[in-house]
C-alpha cells in the first residue's frame, strides 16, 4: 500500500477531464507538486495555485487532500482536490474551482518521466 510520502515531489500533468495537452501546457508544462512541510503547487493553463495539504484516506487508500488558492489570468481563484497515488505508481486526483469547473487528473512523477524521455533518445 502506497504511503502519503509517496506523493512527495513533483509531477508532471500528462491528463485531464475537461483540457486537452495543449491547453494544459499553455504557458508551462502542467504540474502538480507536494512539498514534504504540508504544502505544494501546481500549474496549467493559465492557472497558478498554492496548496494547504493534509494526509487522509480515499477509499481505504491514503491520500493527500488540499485546498488551494491562486490565479486564473490574473484572477484570484480558490478551491480544494485530492491526489492519490494508483497501483502502476501515477497519481490520479481531483480539482475543484470554488463556484467552478472541476476535473480529474492523472500525472506521472517528473523523475520517472525524465528517465522514460531520456531512454526514448537513446533508443533512437
Amino acid at each position: 500500500m502506497a504511503r502519503t510520502a509517496d506523493h512527495i515531489g513533483r509531477w508532471r500533468i500528462t491528463w485531464m477531464e475537461l483540457w486537452d495537452a495543449d491547453a494544459i501546457d499553455l504557458v508551462e508544462p502542467g504540474f502538480i507538486e507536494f512539498d514534504g512541510d504540508g504544502t505544494g503547487r501546481f500549474g496549467f493553463i493559465v492557472v497558478d495555485g498554492w496548496m494547504d495539504c493534509r494526509e487522509s484516506t480515499r477509499d481505504g487508500r491514503p491520500c493527500v487532500e488540499f485546498t488551494w488558492e491562486g490565479s486564473d489570468e490574473g484572477d484570484k481563484v480558490s478551491g480544494r482536490g485530492w491526489a492519490t497515488v494508483a497501483g502502476d505508481g501515477t497519481l490520479d486526483g481531483r480539482i475543484f474551482f470554488h463556484r467552478g469547473d472541476d476535473s480529474d487528473f492523472r500525472a506521472v512523477h517528473a523523475e520517472t518521466q525524465a528517465t522514460n524521455t531520456r531512454s526514448e533518445r537513446r533508443s533512437r
